[in-house]
């Protein structure tokens, strides 16, 4: 789609401002998300501090020429609670945290390296439209089922159990979802490019009009937004590297700090190297909305230095390990807006407001619904934005038919492998498996494709000089 703003312009202030905070809008839900995930007290605030930092790192290393945000990686969930599991203390813990983001940043700058000596052109053939194409789809559509979860849920709970009403929920969700394509399709100028913010106003205020409703007359089913979260505000972040230099490190089972370390590197090395998949896709998706090639310019080596280092220095204040967005990536394609002055002043913001307590404690009190209404839209285009790739491969080719089928199925049919604490994501496992078809189809018969083409030139001409000479004779 036509860009309203490139990469290089810089939108008037206000219209910035507003820019910005619907970026962090839509990158919010899923940043807080992994330190509630995962607990031990981590803090939301300080993963909001170190998306704002990880992304400022990105940028300098890809030049401000990549209009994404890096936030909190779901990838590394299960790593996360191994470093919790392995240690006993909470200084070992975040230790834990902190040694794997530094592992897993190491592969990136390894790979980056690798990347900046032998070029990317094995990657193109590796990962050609057929192959990225419906793996980008993929991305889109294995989020699917989080969006349509949280549009019947609400964020009042009693002993995790939902209070709202489903359908109330869902009236929330769908009436955010509404305005908001009203918003994009029918609004116009600046009210075109903040559709997010107008639907996410418009979503909050029926889900705080049912609330109030439901505090008045005593109806728990009408409480959707947990206003009681304004009682216990953290008034500052709880930074990671602060709890782990803490010292009184005792390493639970692992008994030696070397045992823990292993332990740490088998948890988080591999799954380094399963984001990295998830990487290119991100970038190739984003390279296809602004019309411009990221892996040749600033080139994958920096855009991969970027979101090594820049996830090391996100976890060293947030403990989380940061990758690039697809919500991000959904709001570029969306609102028209590929300015990296954008994304800086959402990293600035995201900077800034994990400071102001009651801005993170209202954010945090949006219902689940109103964020589920959103990212219909946000997935949906980054699904559509995978396969807009195909338009230029041709199907009717039983080989491109086949990496297609064999990717969507294995990604939307949730394909996904475990070994030991390394869980292969559905995404990573229908790239490989993409790539590994892509390969059979295309090592034989290279020869013969070519002769049965030829074969099928020659038939034509010969039936368009018949069909000359008949005419002819007519």
């Amino acid at each position: 789609m036509q860009m309203i703003y490139g990469v290089n312009d810089r939108p008037k202030l206000p219209q910035l401002l507003l820019f910005a905070l619907q970026q962090l809008l839509a990158i919010l839900a899923a940043t807080i998300a992994v330190p509630m995930i995962v607990g031990k007290g981590m803090s939301t605030s300080a993963a909001l501090f170190g998306a704002g930092v990880g992304t400022i790192v990105y940028l300098l290393f890809t030049r401000f020429k990549s209009p994404v945000f890096l936030g909190s990686s779901f990838a590394f969930l299960g790593s996360m609670a191994t470093a919790f599991a392995g240690a006993v203390s909470m200084s070992a813990g975040y230790l834990g945290l902190l040694i794997g983001a530094v592992l897993a940043g190491l592969v990136y700058v390894a790979i980056a390296v690798v990347v900046k000596f032998c070029g990317v052109k094995w990657i193109e053939k590796l990962m050609p439209a057929v192959v990225i194409g419906p793996t980008v789809a993929i991305i889109g559509l294995s989020l699917a089922g989080n969006a349509i979860g949280d549009l019947m849920k609400g964020n009042v709970t009693v002993e995790a159990q939902m209070l709202c009403s489903p359908y109330l929920a869902l009236l929330c969700g769908l009436v955010t979802l509404a305005v908001t394509i009203i918003a994009s399709v029918y609004g116009k100028k600046l009210m075109k490019m903040i559709p997010f913010i107008i639907g996410i106003l418009a979503g909050y205020a029926l889900a705080a009009i049912f609330t109030g409703i439901g505090y008045a007359a005593k109806v728990d089913a009408m409480k959707i937004i947990d206003f009681t979260k304004f009682q216990n505000m953290q008034w500052y972040p709880e930074f990671s590297f602060l709890t782990a230099f803490s010292g009184n490190y005792d390493f639970g089972e692992a008994g030696s700090f070397g045992a823990f370390f292993a332990t740490i590197a088998v948890a988080y090395v591999p799954v380094a190297f399963v984001v990295f998949a998830e990487h290119i896709a991100d970038h190739k998706n984003l390279s296809s909305i602004i019309e411009h090639d990221l892996l040749s310019d600033p080139g994958l080596s920096n855009t991969l230095l970027g979101d090594g280092v820049g996830s090391i220095a996100g976890a060293f204040f947030g403990g989380c390990p940061n990758t690039t967005y697809g919500e991000s990536v959904g709001c570029v394609a969306i609102s028209g807006n590929a300015s990296v002055v954008t994304i800086l002043t959402t990293a600035v913001l995201a900077i800034v407001c994990s400071f102001v307590a009651p801005f993170v404690t209202f954010l945090s009190t949006i219902p689940s619904c109103v964020m589920g209404g959103v990212c219909v839209a946000l997935y949906g285009f980054i699904a559509v934005s995978g396969l807009k790739m195909l338009q230029s491969v041709d199907l009717n080719d039983n080989r491109n038919l086949f990496v297609v089928s064999v990717i969507l199925i294995a990604g939307v049919g949730g394909m996904s492998l475990t070994f030991g604490k390394v869980t292969v994501t559905e995404v990573a496992c229908a790239l490989i498996l993409g790539i590994l078809t892509n390969l059979l189809v295309r090592a034989f018969g290279k020869k013969d494709q070519g002769a049965v083409a030829q074969t099928e030139a020659v038939e034509s001409e010969a039936e368009q000089e018949a069909a000359a000479s008949d005419a002819e004779e007519k």
